[in-house]
Order: C-alpha cells, then sequence, then structure tokens
C-alpha cells in the first residue's frame, strides 16, 4: 500500500468520475413534457428545440472562456428563452434547468462502486468534498443525497453557486478552506485533464489523479498538463489512499463538526 504523503483530503468531481448519465426514453419524454408545462407550450416544433441547444452551447461556451457559471435564474431569461415573459421564466429556472439536462441526458447513477470508496475513505479517515462545474444548483446535492453519498462529503462546492468555474484555482480553493484543509494536503479525482487535472495544479492540490472509466468524458493527453496518475475504476483509489493511522478522534461530516487531529 503506498505512503498518503500528508493528503488529509480527497476532493471529487461528479460527472464522469462519480456518477454518469444513462439514457432513459420514459425518463426524458417526462422531463420534455415537464419543459412544455414551464415554458408555457402546449407543443413546440423541433426546430425550437434545436434552437435551444444552439443557445446553451453559445452559454457553455462563454461561460468557459470566462470561468463564470451564471445562476439559473440569469442563464434561462438571458441566454436560453430571452423572448418569454421574465415573471413566467424567473421564478421557473431553477426547475427548467433540471428538466432540461434530464430530458437531454437521462437519467444520473452513481457509479457501481462510488457508495463502497467513498464509505471506505471517509472511514480511513480522509476529508471528503465534491467540486461540480454545473449549471444547476439543486441537482448534484439531491444526487447525493438520493443515492446516500451526501453523508460522507464534508463540502460541496458547485459553480452555480460559486459563480466560479474548473479549471479556475478559486474554486478549488474554496472547497479546501469549506474542509478546513490546506491545498497542499488536498488530493483531486476527475476524468477531465483540462478542468480537473489543469485546475487542481493551479491550486497547488497535492496530488491529481484522471480517472478514465468507460462513460467517462476523456481528452488526448497530448500536449497537456499530465495528470499524477490514472486509474480505471474508483476503487483503485483505495490502493492509494491507505488509512490515515495519525488520524485521531470523531469527523462528523453532515454537522461539519470536525476534532480530527492529524500528527503528521
Amino acid at each position: 500500500m503506498k505512503d498518503h504523503n500528508g493528503i488529509a483530503a480527497i476532493i471529487f468531481d461528479i460527472g464522469g468520475t462519480l456518477r454518469e448519465r444513462v439514457p432513459d426514453a420514459q425518463f426524458q419524454a417526462q422531463a420534455t413534457e415537464r419543459l412544455y408545462e414551464l415554458l408555457g407550450k402546449p407543443e413546440v416544433p423541433v426546430d425550437y428545440w434545436e434552437q435551444l441547444a444552439r443557445r446553451q452551447d453559445a452559454y457553455s461556451a462563454w461561460a468557459q472562456e470566462q470561468l463564470i457559471e451564471s445562476s439559473e435564474q440569469e442563464t434561462w431569461t438571458r441566454w436560453m428563452v430571452p423572448e418569454l415573459p421574465r415573471e413566467l421564466i424567473e421564478p421557473n429556472a431553477v426547475e427548467l434547468m433540471i428538466a432540461w439536462r434530464d430530458s437531454r441526458s437521462g437519467r444520473a447513477v452513481p457509479r457501481p462502486d462510488a457508495q463502497r470508496v467513498i464509505a471506505e475513505l471517509s472511514a480511513r479517515g480522509y476529508r471528503l468534498g465534491v467540486i461540480s462545474n454545473t449549471t444547476s444548483s439543486v441537482d448534484v446535492p439531491h444526487s447525493l443525497e438520493k443515492h446516500g453519498l451526501r453523508k460522507y462529503f464534508g463540502s460541496v462546492i458547485l459553480s452555480s453557486t460559486s459563480r466560479c468555474r474548473k479549471p479556475a484555482p478559486e474554486i478549488f480553493w474554496e472547497a479546501a478552506r469549506a474542509l478546513n484543509v490546506e491545498p497542499a494536503r488536498c488530493a483531486y479525482v476527475g476524468d477531465r485533464i483540462s478542468r480537473d487535472v489543469v485546475g487542481s495544479r493551479r491550486a497547488g492540490f497535492a496530488k491529481a489523479i484522471l480517472i478514465e472509466a468507460r462513460g467517462s468524458t476523456t481528452e488526448s493527453r497530448n500536449g497537456m498538463v499530465q495528470p499524477d496518475m490514472i486509474i480505471h475504476s474508483l476503487s483503485e483509489l483505495l490502493d492509494i489512499f491507505p488509512p490515515l493511522h495519525s488520524w485521531k478522534g470523531r469527523h462528523d461530516v453532515n454537522s461539519h463538526t470536525r476534532t480530527q487531529q492529524y500528527s503528521g
């Protein structure tokens, strides 16, 4: 078993790392119907959805360039449907974002080994966190709660509420502060070099781990910043991060009360 090299916290990406989206025709049809209702449109031509997709692409390009994430309200009133009455869209923006993502991408499900690995890393004494580039303020928290993972994470940092996107180092520093751990004692696990590896390196994290698993979004590694290591399943993290033998005390991640003391 390898030494943990002083790492006290492990922070995870969500999409492609802890969970994936799977097609589900009935689920997606129901989400589309909900979009009709929220937009006040009993039916729309096919090219209307294509127009929304182009608008989302335009927003995504802007957000990636600026490393800024807008709120759901701003995204839907400024980018997605600026022609519709603001008083109709703004109160429904949070639900619109969920319905839009669900209709296009399917159901979100955790990776098969996520529950076991996260529970074991927590039991080994590591402080755990999440950083997610997400246009929704509720999708990730609800998903973690639904699948029994939320209790293990001392911090869940979302670009939609932080207003900052990976790979900007600020969002990584925010996660480290929330866990009360120095960046130099944090490791990051994600599936994108351009966001996860680059961002955690900029923030001064001790280790950047790239997961290349089935269903994850892989990138060419040619000419890019290289991760410290590459894994193909979350289970491999248990060989990388042994128990923290210097860990003492209790760690209540639900109340964010921490009484751990580290001797090394």
